[in-house]
């Protein structure tokens, strides 16, 4: 991937032109197990998001979601670091108001925390994604004035929902694995422990997945390298078809 970070301002100008997606990797810091880091949900959207190269540009990370305290409690140092969903809708729509003013229209943001139920929503999510909803309504009206879509020239509005000239497509919020996907999903079981085996190997210690007496972790044990890797590939697949990307 190609890091905002690193880019001067001819390389984000080309950017813009050719409508290379921006995506923001949306993470939490939480409890997972003994085997795991805190930073699982967002690691593995950014180590899988690297695997993309140069067709995208990452903005730096964002790693403070809600995690809830479902899973532990906010004490005795197990990583769960909980910050409200109200606090983060001022600030992601802040950030995504600066990309549309600077001239982006193919932003994305990408979660993987609680995203089982990703028509519904939860918490994180659901900021990001009315913050990216509340960015595109408030630059069109500033740039567009009060009316702009009863405007003639919004008439071929529903037959353009589906391509990049629909306003609402400018921001766009993915779960990591798409619905469905034949892949385990679990929290710091199988499923999150062998994308950790692939992804970020130095972090997991799989002799610890049985410690605390967790249901959640009883099959961790079962994790491995192959199955992490099958479902990097899920991911990436996923991705690509949603950024619109070979």
């Amino acid at each position: 991937m190609t890091d905002f970070a690193r880019l001067r301002p001819h390389q984000l100008q080309a950017a813009i032109a050719a409508n290379t997606p921006i995506v923001l990797p949306i993470g939490v810091m939480e409890y997972h197990g003994q085997h795991l880091p805190a930073g699982v949900d967002l690691l593995a959207v950014t180590e899988v998001l690297d695997r993309l190269g140069d067709a995208i540009i990452t903005l730096p990370p964002f790693a403070y979601g809600a995690a809830s305290h479902a899973v532990a409690g906010p004490v005795d140092g197990l990583g769960t670091l909980h910050i409200d969903a109200s606090a983060l809708l001022p600030m992601a729509e802040g950030l995504f108001a600066a990309l549309l003013n600077a001239g982006f229209r193919n932003i994305r943001g990408v979660i993987h925390h609680q995203t089982e139920g990703f028509d519904q929503g939860m918490p994180t999510d659901l900021a990001f994604r009315l913050a990216g909803r509340n960015a595109i309504m408030r630059f069109l009206e500033s740039t567009r004035g009060p009316g702009w879509w009863g405007d003639r020239g919004m008439k071929d509005y529903y037959a353009d929902q589906a391509r990049a000239a629909d306003p609402f497509n400018w921001i766009r919020i993915h779960p990591l694995f798409p619905k469905g996907a034949a892949f385990p999903f679990d929290h710091a079981g199988k499923g999150e422990t062998a994308l950790m085996q692939v992804l970020a190997p130095a972090t997991v210690d799989l002799s610890r997945s049985q410690d605390g007496g967790h249901w959640y972790t009883e099959d961790a044990i079962e994790a491995s390298a192959e199955l992490g890797e099958a479902g990097v590939q899920i991911a990436l697949a996923h991705l690509r078809q949603v950024f619109g990307i070979t």
